[in-house]
Parts: structure tokens; sequence; C-alpha cells
């Protein structure tokens, strides 16, 4: 069995021992190297490769896995079409069918449709035209966040807020862009979402919930760094292993059940992986920021066990499908 452990060019020749490393990306090659060693300590042919890298055959490993494949935003054409031609040629963790469900944010309508709390969200389309006053005015928010539908990192997200003539964008737009044309700018290039700035999170921070292989692992506190509201780390923000209490992992668990029951009745299996995102919302309820399925950090430094999980989960899926394949062709 061979699985490439998928990540981006400036990780792909990199190893965890280089030294002078930033410690963000320091962290990102030992956990890399934590599912690695994993998988190879299944008897699975491992190695770390560039999801662009052009002259590599995808249809020479059994799978291919998600890790940090996360300039696939900022190349997103050539991912878009990177992702069909990969999901033809190999098995694809997480499934393909999640990955292009999970990539666009408006999968959180479609959970909520199913019941479950998630923070407030309406959603544009790429061209449509709005006013940033009338998205404002007529959310009935007189804060909001503002964030591409199909993003990562906090890319080209913002808070806007103050009075709708005298709007005020945090972070600023590089270019001095008003509030208007921020958003124009924005919606012109790519759908757009606006959810309400939860002071919550400012203030507290955001819970994430590692899930792996059908159950919890664990969970860390993300925090923002003073003044700032996006808590990722590559924005200055600081995370720590988190105990998660009961009310948290109940909702955490209830996201996943929710979660599941939509991708069965839509034909797609359980994911392998997946990150549960959430905030306590305006009205003090723990609410889901995001599902990520795709490419989410795990932080396996807080718990080397969960990337142990990872290839067990990772092995098992694939022995089931080449059982299946070998029962339908014999000759496989």
């Amino acid at each position: 069995m061979e699985i490439w452990l998928l990540t981006e060019h400036q990780y792909a020749s990199l190893s965890p021992d280089q030294k002078d490393l930033p410690p963000y990306m320091q962290h990102v090659l030992v956990e890399d190297d934590t599912v690695l060693k994993a998988l190879e300590s299944r008897g699975v042919l491992v190695q770390k490769v560039d999801w662009a890298d052009a002259q590599l055959d995808w249809g020479r490993p059994d799978a291919l896995l998600f890790r940090t494949t996360w300039d696939c935003f900022e190349r997103w054409p050539e991912f878009s079409r990177w992702l069909k031609d990969a999901s033809l040629q190999s098995t694809l963790l997480n499934d393909a069918k999640i990955v292009r469900w999970n990539l666009n944010k408006k999968y959180l309508l479609d959970l909520e449709r199913c019941g479950l709390r998630i923070v407030p969200t309406t959603v544009w389309e790429q061209g449509e035209s709005i006013a940033m006053s009338d998205v404002i005015s007529e959310s009935g928010w007189d804060d909001v966040v503002i964030k591409p539908l199909v993003s990562g990192a906090a890319m080209d997200t913002h808070r806007v807020h103050g009075p709708t003539d005298a709007l005020h964008v945090s972070p600023p737009d590089p270019n001095g862009l008003s509030a208007q044309e921020l958003w124009s700018h924005l919606l012109d290039r790519q759908g757009m979402m606006a959810q309400p700035f939860l002071p919550s999170v400012a203030q507290h921070g955001e819970i994430s919930v590692i899930w792996v292989h059908g159950k919890v692992t664990h969970a860390v506190h993300k925090r923002a760094k003073e003044g700032d509201f996006r808590v990722q780390d590559d924005h200055g923000g600081t995370v720590h292993r988190h105990e998660l209490q009961k009310d948290e992992l109940d909702f955490a668990i209830r996201t996943m059940d929710v979660c599941q029951e939509w991708l069965q009745s839509h034909g797609m299996p359980p994911p392998l992986y997946a990150r549960i995102d959430m905030v306590m919302d305006l009205d003090g309820e723990w609410a889901l920021s995001e599902l990520e399925m795709v490419e989410p950090e795990l932080w396996f430094r807080f718990c080397p066990q969960a990337a142990d999980e990872l290839a067990v989960g990772a092995v098992s899926m694939l022995s089931q499908q080449i059982g299946r394949q070998k029962r339908t062709n014999p000759g496989v």
C-alpha cells in the first residue's frame, strides 16, 4: 500500500530537523513527519509531495492524503483542475466528493437546514451587486465579518463596522480601499459571505475539536492577538491544548452526527478526519464557525496518538476499498 501526503511547494522538500525555521513552519513539518511515521509503522510506503508538481503520476499511489495544501486558495483555478484530474486517478482522503462540498463554505447552510446551530451566515455569489451598507442594514448586524466562500487562513477576511456612512474596515485594505470599494472588489472576484462579529471570539477565542476515524481525539483553544479577531497563528494568534467540557464535547459530536447523516444522504462516505471550529454566539450558545474536512491543521503535536489513529483509519479505508475492488474484479 502506498500513500502520498499532499503539501505545498514550500514544505515539500523541508525536513523537521532543518534549523533556523520559523516556529510555525517547524510545527507544520513536525506534524507531517508524525503522520508519515505513523503510516510507515503500519507498512505503508509514504512520501510527501507538492500537489502542484506536474511531473508526478497521480495514478501511482493507492491514495492521496491531504495535509498542508494551504496555497490552494491562492491558486484556485489551478487547484480546481488538479483536483478533478487527481480524483480520477487515485483515491483522495478525504473522499473527493466531500472535498468538493467542503471547499465552499455554503456547506454551513446545508448543515443549518439539518438543524445544526451555526454562526448566522448570508452568502452572495460572484458578480452580485449589493452595497456594503445594505449588507449591514438587511442583516440587522451593525458589526460584521466578511470572507470569501472559498478561502482559508482568514484570506480576504475583514471586520466591517461603524455608521453606514463611515464604515471602518479591520484589518484595513493595504491599498486603502473603503469598505464599499473593498466589498465590491471582492464580490467581483468571488462569492462572499457575511456573519455577525462575535465579541466572544476576540475576547475568548475559538475551540477547535479534532475528529479522526470516527471519534474525537483532542482539542485546542485558539486565541487572537490583542486588537485582532483572527485566531490563526499565522496572524499572530496562539494555540494551546484544551480539555473539553461536556457541553463542548456534546456539540462537537452532534456536529459530526449531523454532518455524517447529510453526507450519507448524498451518497458520500464518512470522512477520515475533520476539525470542528466552535464559538460562543451572540445568544451565549455554542455554534459552528467552520467544519473543515479538506486540509485543516490538526495539531498532532499536542496529541501524537491522533496521528496513529489517522494512519489506522487510512489503512482500514483503503484495505476495504481494495477488497471491494477484488471482489468486483477478481483480476485486480
